[in-house]
């Protein structure tokens, strides 16, 4: 089989990232034809297929990366995307909200396989800055899908209903796992491989757990990821029921995703200058000031185009503060944890993907038709992490000595 060109290569990686993009983005626009269909009375229980979903993918980040590594990246990819056009298409055919939901958290788990082993495979082909670039260049048409996601799904909508979308995920998994199957070596040879050892998770959660700068940064990450979560699930209820404007939603988010997808290029450029806790710190101070106006705002009688320009850029602020969090709190909490640095970033993303998708899920059914929850959950998430950022910083600077004090 011929090796792969870089860009063709970087062209798959991409595809398999965009699988939660897709599978979770192009969801927002069918959720009232889903609470209309499947829980008429109960609309908020819609939202459900986008939490369960990432309640799916949380529990299979924390077992693919370690059974990749002991059985090889492609077997793992393949069953991931077999489990995945399976769900998607019991999906498609639920007659009860209780069964899509079930399907929805498989399809989860599927997922957590393209998404986590692409890493792998990239880890397993190229190093060094080689490898950087390259990831880079993924992430990018990665944080790009996400803006036409909704519209992709919104045409398949009025194409065939709220049930086609489901069907698109099977053609999207058949697509991707054919390309990688057909094209694609496996890049983890059988003595390179390890196996799976469940003592060595529990091992790694009991040091992480241990460790103040790691369960604090874990914490905070969950909130800020729960915070975008929360906006997610809401974001289509609140421009339908809120503003009215639930046909222009899928433009109004391509260009809010388009736009705060430069987040990730803004924290790249500074965080070096200004420190990776800093940036953290700042970035939830001001999303604590946005939000509380917001909540506040949520009470005054506006004119309907500022509060609904208000609140869009809000949104765009929350996606914003994603780009500039997430990655630097990962990297506070791998620091101490580089001897054990696969494990730890398996464990890490399971505690906080699944705690935050349980958050957002129970704010989530709270909405009541207004502004008020989404903002109070988000304030709240955000407050409670700046003082948590605050707690990490001060613990460290108790345990340093002298000039050994953290500057990054």
């Amino acid at each position: 089989m011929a090796r792969m060109s870089r860009p063709e290569f970087i062209a798959l990686i991409a595809m398999m990232f965009a699988t939660i993009a897709f599978s979770v983005d192009a969801m927002l626009p069918a959720l009232p034809d889903i609470a209309a269909e499947l829980s008429p009375g109960a609309e908020n229980n819609a939202q459900l297929v986008l939490t369960f979903f990432v309640m799916g993918l949380g529990c299979g980040t924390l077992f693919v990366g370690p059974v990749s590594d002991a059985l090889g990246r492609k077997p793992v990819i393949l069953f991931g995307a077999a489990l995945y056009i399976v769900a998607a298409f019991l999906a498609s055919i639920a007659e009860s909200l209780e069964l899509l939901l079930a399907a929805r958290l498989l399809q989860g788990l599927g997922a957590a396989c393209p998404r986590v082993v692409a890493v792998a495979i990239m880890r397993d082909l190229y190093s060094g800055r080689i490898m950087a670039r390259m990831l880079s260049i993924a992430m990018m048409i990665f944080t790009i899908f996400p803006a036409f996601a909704p519209l992709i799904g919104a045409g398949i909508i009025a194409l065939s209903g709220w049930r086609a979308i489901f069907l698109a995920f099977v053609l999207f998994a058949i697509i991707f796992s054919s390309w990688m199957g057909f094209r694609l070596s496996e890049t983890l040879p059988p003595e390179k491989r390890r196996p799976v050892r469940a003592r060595l998770l529990l091992a790694a959660l009991r040091e992480m757990m241990g460790n103040t700068t790691v369960r604090l940064s874990i914490a905070v990450q969950t909130l800020c990821m729960g915070a975008m979560f929360c906006m997610l699930t809401m974001v289509q209820p609140v421009y339908d029921t809120v503003y009215g404007r639930a046909e222009s939603f899928p433009v109004w988010f391509a260009g809010v995703a388009v736009v705060t997808a430069l987040a990730s290029v803004l924290n790249a450029a500074i965080v070096v200058r200004v420190g990776m806790r800093a940036m953290v710190t700042w970035t939830l101070a001001g999303q604590v000031l946005f939000s509380g106006a917001m909540l506040w705002l949520g009470s005054v009688d506006l004119p309907d185009a500022l509060a609904f320009g208000l609140f869009v850029a809000w949104q765009g602020s929350i996606f914003f503060m994603a780009g500039t969090t997430l990655g630097n709190l990962n990297a506070i909490a791998m620091e101490p944890m580089g001897h054990i640095a696969g494990l730890a970033a398996s464990v890490m993303g399971a505690i906080s993907t699944v705690l935050a998708a349980g958050i957002a899920g129970a704010i989530g059914l709270t909405f009541d038709g207004s502004l008020r929850p989404l903002a109070l959950g988000i304030f709240s998430m955000t407050l409670i992490g700046l003082g948590l950022m605050w707690m990490m910083m001060r613990s460290e600077a108790d345990e340093a000595v002298g000039p050994e004090a953290p500057t990054h």
